[in-house]
C-alpha cells in the first residue's frame, strides 16, 4: 500500500469529501550509484554549511527565500501550511469539462484519491457516480508543495484519479517549430491511414509495450554479476530503399501486418493506393513513346514533351 502523500477534503460546491492523496505510479526503472572507478568506493553528496564549513543533519536545515545574499527569509513547514488559500487544505473544484477538451500537454502525474474514513464514503460515491454518468471531468485547485496547482478530477475503476496539471502560460506556443509549406496528396492521406488502421490495438498492453530498457540493462547487470559475456546488441534492420513517400507506406502495412501475423493484403477499412512510379523511372520510356508517336503523327496537335 502507498503512503499517503497529503490529506485533506474535496471541495464540490457545499459538499466536502474528506481523502487522502495516494501516489497512482510506480518507478520499475533501474537506478544506478555513482562509484570510485579506482576502488569502488561509494560517491556521496553531503550537505555543508557555507559560513561554518561544516556537514550539517536534516533537522538543522530549513526553507528560505533569498531576498539578497545577506537576507534571507526563513519559511517553515507550517507557514506552508497555513496558505491564505481555501486550496490549502481543499481539493476545491471550479467546473466540469469534456475530457477531449483537454489538452494532453497539460495533463501530468496521477494520484489516487482515497476516502478518508466512513464519513467520506456517500459523498465520495456520489462524486464518482456523477462524474461517470455526466462523461465529463472536474477541474480543480489545489496548494501542494508551495505552489498552487491546476488539476483534474476523472473516475478509474470507481475510484477518484487527480492529474497535477499544467497553467496555460507553461505550455509553449509551437508555431515556431511548423515545417515549411508542403502537399500533402488524397492518396497518401489514405495511405497513412491504411497503416494507421494495421497498426491499431484494442488495449496498451503486449511485449511491444514492455519496458524494454530496463529489462536489457537488468541483463547486463546479471551477465558482469556472473562474470559472463555481455549479451550482443541485435543488428538494427536496414531500411529499404524507397523511392517515394507512397512506397515508403505500402511497405510499411506489409510490415506492420507481418509483424501480426496478418495476410500482408490490402488494408480492411482503408484501401492503401497504388505508389505512383516517379518521373526518374518513367522518364526513358516517356521518351520512346513520344519519339514513336511523333512519327505516327500526321497532322494536328503538338507531340508530348518528355
Amino acid at each position: 500500500m502507498p503512503r499517503t502523500i497529503w490529506s485533506g477534503a474535496i471541495s464540490f460546491g457545499l459538499v466536502t469529501v474528506p481523502i487522502n492523496v495516494l501516489s497512482a505510479t510506480e518507478d520499475h526503472s533501474i537506478h544506478f550509484h555513482q562509484y570510485h572507478l579506482a576502488d569502488q568506493g561509494r560517491i556521496r553528496y553531503r550537505k555543508v554549511c557555507e559560513l561554518e564549513d561544516r556537514e550539517v543533519s536534516q533537522d538543522e536545515i530549513g526553507k528560505g527565500y533569498e531576498i539578497t545574499k545577506t537576507q534571507v527569509v526563513p519559511v517553515t513547514d507550517e507557514d506552508l501550511s497555513n496558505l491564505p488559500l481555501p486550496t490549502a487544505k481543499a481539493i476545491e473544484i471550479d467546473g466540469f469539462v469534456p475530457l477531449e477538451s483537454v489538452d494532453p500537454l497539460r495533463i501530468s502525474d496521477g494520484y489516487y484519491l482515497q476516502p478518508a474514513g466512513q464519513v467520506a464514503a456517500k459523498p465520495y460515491k456520489l462524486l464518482v457516480k456523477a462524474l461517470g454518468r455526466s462523461a465529463k471531468v472536474a477541474v480543480a485547485k489545489y496548494a501542494w508543495s508551495g505552489r498552487e496547482r491546476l488539476g483534474l478530477l476523472r473516475v478509474k475503476d470507481d475510484v477518484l484519479v487527480l492529474h497535477a496539471m499544467r497553467w496555460p502560460d507553461e505550455i509553449r506556443d509551437p508555431a515556431e517549430l511548423l515545417p515549411p509549406p508542403v502537399q500533402v496528396s488524397d492518396e497518401e492521406i489514405e495511405g497513412a491511414l491504411a497503416l494507421m488502421d494495421t497498426m491499431t490495438v484494442d488495449k496498451l498492453e503486449g511485449p511491444e509495450f514492455q519496458d524494454r530498457y530496463t529489462e536489457a540493462i537488468a541483463e547486463i547487470i546479471e551477465a558482469k554479476r556472473e562474470e559472463k559475456p555481455l549479451p550482443e546488441a541485435p543488428e538494427p534492420e536496414q531500411p529499404a530503399q524507397i523511392l517515394d513517400l507512397m512506397s515508403a507506406l505500402q511497405e510499411s502495412v506489409s510490415k506492420a501486418k507481418a509483424s501480426r501475423g496478418q495476410d500482408a493484403g490490402p488494408a480492411e477499412v482503408h484501401e492503401l493506393p497504388k505508389p505512383k512510379k516517379t518521373a526518374a523511372k518513367k522518364q526513358p520510356t516517356r521518351k520512346t513513346a513520344t519519339k514513336k508517336t511523333a512519327a505516327k503523327k500526321t497532322s494536328g496537335g503538338r507531340p508530348r514533351s518528355a
